[in-house]
């Protein structure tokens, strides 16, 4: 039941945008609750996970260093190249960055499980990719808007840390000392991260409801061809490079699911609720189109496997 209603997230999240852009009086207050929020997200995370899944990041190396080259090489130029060539202002250029700078997203995981791809490795990603991104992101940032937007590294930085190395690694301490003893309560954490991520997508929505109809569609067309850029790179450098199927898929997923929560909350925190609305538009639309390729994935691998089996 929880696995089920986890499946709808996109469904959630276009409800909750819905409702924030019909009525944003009801949720501009809780403006700053976005950090704990998303702060919550990554306990939920940190609960779930082992020192064992981050070791295994030293035992593929290989797979490992190409999604960390795709996540932070090829998603924060796409990102800068796609402002550029469509002439973004200032604001959400520095917001499509900050989403192309972002570690893998949450709920790549359980998107990774749906598309019957590599749930191992797609743990591993993200996670390796959430500790990188305390120095990468940062940096990258300042690397491709600081000439033309102040950018606060060493704050970011520090918030970055708080926001996400402090609750993953309490989130690590829980599970290690408490174990079986939690059972029952991890099941209820993927309800938890869904219900947070849909109202930080809420709050970001409620707060640039009067911005949406002027900015909504250049913003839309940047976010589909952003993470247009990040499944194709993801999938098909695996194959190029003699990748298996499964490996491709959840490469594929990784590199196309950005942490747009993290890029919202430090949007709002550095940049402004305009520097937002990318990452809020790419926090509804990375779900709505992973979730739909894991969907065809899925149906396809057990059509193959109904032929085998036959």
């Amino acid at each position: 039941m929880v696995k089920r209603i986890a499946t709808w997230f996109p469904f959630w999240a276009l409800l909750g945008a819905l409702f924030a852009y019909l009525f944003p009086q009801l949720l501009v207050g809780f403006k700053p609750a976005i950090l704990p929020l998303l702060g919550l997200v990554m306990f939920g995370m940190g609960v779930t996970l082992t020192p064992g899944q981050f070791a295994a990041v030293l035992r593929r190396p290989g797979l490992v260093a190409l999604g960390m080259a795709l996540q932070f090489g090829v998603m924060p130029l796409a990102a800068w190249s796609i402002g550029l060539a469509m002439g973004l202002p200032p604001e959400l250029r520095a917001g499509l960055i900050l989403v192309g700078t972002a570690p893998g997203g949450t709920a790549s995981n359980v998107v990774c499980y749906l598309a019957k791809g590599d749930v191992a490795l797609s743990i591993t990603l993200t996670t390796s990719s959430t500790l990188a991104a305390v120095l990468l992101m940062p940096a990258l940032t300042w690397l491709y808007l600081g000439e033309r937007v102040p950018v606060p590294a060493l704050e970011m930085l520090i918030s970055i840390a708080q926001v996400v190395l402090a609750p993953v690694a309490l989130g690590l301490l829980v599970n290690r000392l408490l174990g079986p003893r939690i059972e029952r309560v991890k099941v209820v954490f993927p309800l938890i991260s869904v219900a947070a991520i849909v109202l930080i997508i809420a709050i970001i929505v409620a707060l640039n409801a009067g911005n949406l109809a002027q900015v909504g569609l250049a913003v839309m067309i940047a976010v589909f061809l952003h993470n247009g850029i990040g499944l194709a790179a993801g999938y098909w450098s695996a194959r190029l490079l003699g990748r298996d199927e499964t490996t491709a898929r959840t490469l594929a997923i990784e590199v196309g699911m950005q942490n747009s929560g993290l890029a919202v909350a430090l949007a709002v925190k550095f940049f402004g609720p305009a520097a937002a609305l990318p990452g809020a538009v790419f926090s509804i639309w990375h779900n709505l189109s992973s979730a739909a390729l894991a969907s065809w994935w899925a149906r396809r691998a057990s059509r193959e496997d109904s032929i085998w089996s036959g």
